[in-house]
């Protein structure tokens, strides 16, 4: 008998069919007459369109959740964006412990590759502290901003919209519940409320810092230097990206608002745009300058292994490294005394270029087709592609063409433009290596 191999799935591709089986899960349900208030079926490209921001915590919308759904289509929403937030192969090797199922190597390889660990030893253990770390701290926001939920709402619709936002805030989701005080409104009406703002900063942040660097200050708490330099670029380039945004917004767009009401204006929406979606502005009412920033501040992104989306923290401090690094005419790039080596650099450069060219195409393509403003569909491209949500309002009245644009925006901004390519190549080429090396001018 012939020996017949099972071609596997490499972790890329797991990744990929992770996510494509949840969005048509959450699309097929989404559809249901069941999930909608009115009791009519929801259009598939809506629920479709729906499922892809939920499961690649965006949170553009096309329909309002809380006018639209009902209970049902929210809860719908809501697993689907804890699902995607955490990861697919987390809660997968979670329920496989739960149930003391075995964790084969190639599990724990496409595990590896899901929270982007360094090391394949431990994997089990630290999807315990995922899952863990993601339940205290959600619960924690929940119950923090439950009073003002609860005055404002009532008891039973206070504590669902407290944990289904603060989900969605620590998954970097940007789906909320306060369309009763306006649809599309977000958090508008909360726009210089403390606890609110400060809650969900919190839950950003944590959610946003990826759960490597969490480990870190787990095992390591206030000794920095023992902290792995993926952790220190992390934390000091989280600093820098907070404060200085901050500092432009609070003289630049608040400045007719009381010192108090400034802050905390300004604190949030430097930290909003990275990747949470939350919105308290309108963005038409921001300055070019502003719009620009912000849309600088999106592709950034968060940490990888986080709940965050865009190019990462990471991706852009290798970059400017590198760059810095052929200004001083240095050998290799390096940070915090650490060499980088130089296939980190060419992911950096592959993963920028490739984001890049999702967010222009994008842009540029939807702005021909619905003959919008360019500013507007960078903005709204940059959103998608660094699964952030906000939106200068132009996704509701948006034709089929342009929302399967998104889509893919959406789904590729997710998984990762590299685990993309990666999926489709399959397996490593060294073809290049027999290339004979040639001088190329650049610059």
């Amino acid at each position: 008998m012939q020996n017949r191999t099972r071609k596997r799935l490499t972790g890329p591709q797991a990744i990929l069919a992770g996510f494509l089986i949840m969005i048509a899960i959450g699309a097929l349900l989404l559809t249901l007459p069941i999930s909608s208030k009115s009791r009519e079926a929801t259009p598939f490209i809506d629920a479709l369109f729906t499922s892809v921001s939920a499961s690649c915590v965006t949170g553009l919308v096309v329909e309002d959740t809380q006018s639209h759904w009902s209970l049902f289509g929210q809860i719908v929403i809501l697993l689907l964006i804890q699902i995607g937030g955490m990861g697919v192969l987390t809660m997968t090797t979670f329920f496989m412990r739960l149930t003391g199922k075995r964790i084969d190597l190639r599990s724990r390889a496409a595990m590896q590759e899901a929270v982007s660990a360094p090391n394949i030893g431990g994997i089990a253990r630290l999807t315990d502290f995922i899952v863990k770390g993601t339940i205290l701290f959600e619960g924690l926001g929940a119950i923090l901003v439950m009073p003002v939920f609860i005055k404002d709402f009532g008891v039973a619709k206070g504590i669902w919209y407290s944990i289904f936002m603060s989900i969605s805030a620590f998954c970097n989701a940007g789906f909320d519940l306060l369309g009763s005080k306006g649809e599309f409104s977000s958090l508008m009406f909360y726009r210089t409320h403390p606890v609110v703002n400060l809650v969900f900063i919190f839950l950003i942040l944590t959610g946003g810092l990826g759960f490597l660097t969490w480990n870190d200050i787990r095992t390591w708490k206030f000794k920095f230097r023992r902290y792995s330099t993926q952790s220190k670029v992390i934390l000091v380039s989280e600093l820098f990206l907070i404060v200085i945004p901050t500092v432009f917004y609070y003289f630049v767009e608040f400045t007719g608002d009381p010192a108090g009401a400034r802050i905390i204006e300004s604190l949030f929406n430097a930290v909003t745009p990275r990747t949470a979606g939350f919105a308290s502005v309108d963005y038409n009412e921001f300055s070019g300058g502003s719009v620009a920033l912000t849309i600088i501040l999106m592709l950034i992104g968060g940490a990888p292994g986080s709940t965050a989306g865009g190019m990462k923290i990471t991706t852009i401090a290798v970059l400017w490294a590198s760059m810095t690094c052929v200004f001083r005419r240095e050998k290799a790039p390096a940070l915090f005394k650490r060499r980088i080596d130089q296939d980190v650099v060419l992911s950096s450069v592959s993963v920028f270029l490739l984001d890049m060219h999702l967010f222009l195409i994008g842009a540029f393509s939807i702005s021909l087709i619905e003959n919008l403003p360019l500013v507007k569909t960078l903005f709204e491209c940059a959103s998608a592609v660094a699964t952030v949500g906000l939106t200068m309002g132009i996704t509701t009245s948006l034709g089929v063409i342009s929302k399967c644009i998104l889509i893919f925006i959406m789904y590729g901004g997710r998984v990762g433009g590299l685990t993309l390519v990666f999926a489709a190549t399959g397996r490593t080429n060294a073809i290049h290596d027999k290339y004979p090396v040639d001088h190329m001018a650049v610059g």
